[in-house]
């Protein structure tokens, strides 16, 4: 049977995947595989999505993402290389961090079309950011790929010099959001709220925050338009200023790429 996506590796990543693209491709043209048949089980039985072998992937699904993690990459790979060399018509799709489309084409022994993207986890709730570089794909299949994943997200394209700059702020940041959402809660609390009221106003005011930024672009005319002089807005405002949030913000940033550096070696 031919699929348009194999997913080869269902974890929390792998999966939102699959759940996002079966809101716009039909669950029989979908196939997954995982060691770990807990994994695979929900998606068979909520998306419709097909059960099938890597070997059988790598023989018949157009896409073939390979949703593993980079230390099993090797060996995974091993396992199905052999079929995925017999084919002119796959595209990979790797979301391994530090791999490198060069490494992944040793890895399989032939130069196939790559798509490498790097999302972060977002995507489980349509709300990712996906950076994706790609080498040795046509145009057509481009559009292709990215009218399938439309329902995780935002798609953007950047050079593979650039994503690990990219996932220090998109891969990393949701983090450093909760973080921060958490701080806002205890805040909260501290001034009198009960914990849930907190957390629904720092969470709805992140969103709607996130969704200013989004329409309306630079931070700062937003931030100080929600400022009035003497008000109690400039008086918080002041305080994360004078405990240097931003070069607390762009450290965090910094370590994490430097970080995602390190691993590289």
């Amino acid at each position: 049977m031919q699929y348009q996506l194999g997913f080869i590796g269902c974890g929390n990543m792998g999966s939102a995947l699959a759940k996002g693209a079966a809101k716009t491709v039909n669950g029989n043209n979908i196939a997954v595989c995982d060691r770990h048949q807990e994994k695979i089980s929900p998606l068979v039985s909520t998306l419709g999505v097909q059960e099938a072998s890597a070997q059988e992937i790598a023989k018949n699904a157009k896409f073939v993402i390979l949703g593993v993690k980079p230390q099993a990459m090797q060996e995974t790979i091993s396992t199905f290389a052999k079929e995925l060399r017999t084919r002119t018509d796959v595209v990979l799709v790797s979301m391994a961090a530090g791999l490198t489309i060069t490494s992944i084409r040793k890895m399989v022994g032939a130069d196939l079309p790559i798509i490498r993207i790097m999302p972060n986890t977002p995507v489980a709730v349509g709300s990712g950011m996906t950076l994706y570089a790609t080498d040795g794909v046509s145009r057509e299949t481009e559009v292709e790929f990215l009218r399938i994943f439309e329902k995780t997200g935002i798609f953007d394209k950047l050079t593979e010099e650039q994503i690990d700059a990219g996932c220090a702020v998109s891969g990393c940041a949701p983090a450093f959001v909760y973080a921060f959402a958490e701080a806002l809660i205890n805040g909260g609390v501290e001034c009198g709220l009960s914990q849930e009221k907190a957390s629904l106003y720092a969470a709805q005011t992140l969103r709607g925050a996130a969704d200013m930024l989004l329409e309306y672009g630079n931070p700062d005319t937003l931030k100080r338009a929600v400022c009035s002089k003497g008000g109690a807005t400039i008086e918080g405002v002041k305080y994360l200023e004078k405990e240097d949030l931003n070069g607390i913000a762009v450290g965090a940033v910094k370590a994490a790429y430097r970080r995602t550096l390190e691993l590289k070696k």
